[in-house]
């Protein structure tokens, strides 16, 4: 019989983890008008929802739609729901609901992320 730590290896493959520029995004208080924005995908961007959008370079390297991930410095897991513009490489944008004083707050900043 294998030794059980060489079956959990197998089982569990190692997460990747990347080093990337992390931005915030908020709402922009259109739920009022228009309801709330949507993804790329066309998911809907609710307050409470977990979303970031991911630079193109980022799903050519494995983080594609409905990756969940997890990101430094914030807790709990994310979810890929939206595409940024081609011009940005290795950037993630944070979508933080309404709570435009959390995204200040967030700014810009160089992080590490990691998902299956």
């Amino acid at each position: 019989m294998d030794h059980p730590d060489k079956l959990f290896r197998a089982a569990c493959p190692p997460r990747r983890t990347l080093t990337v520029k992390a931005k915030a995004y908020v709402s922009h208080g259109r739920k009022k008008k228009s309801g709330y924005p949507r993804g790329a995908w066309g998911d809907t961007l609710t307050p409470e929802t977990r979303a970031i959008a991911v630079s193109p370079d980022l799903v050519d390297a494995g983080l594609g739609y409905k990756t969940r991930l997890t990101i430094e410095g914030l807790p709990g897991e994310y979810e890929v729901l939206d595409l940024m513009h081609g011009r940005w490489r290795k950037t993630i944008d944070i979508y933080f609901g309404d709570d435009r004083k959390a995204a200040r707050l967030w700014g810009n900043r160089t992080i590490s992320i990691s998902w299956d």
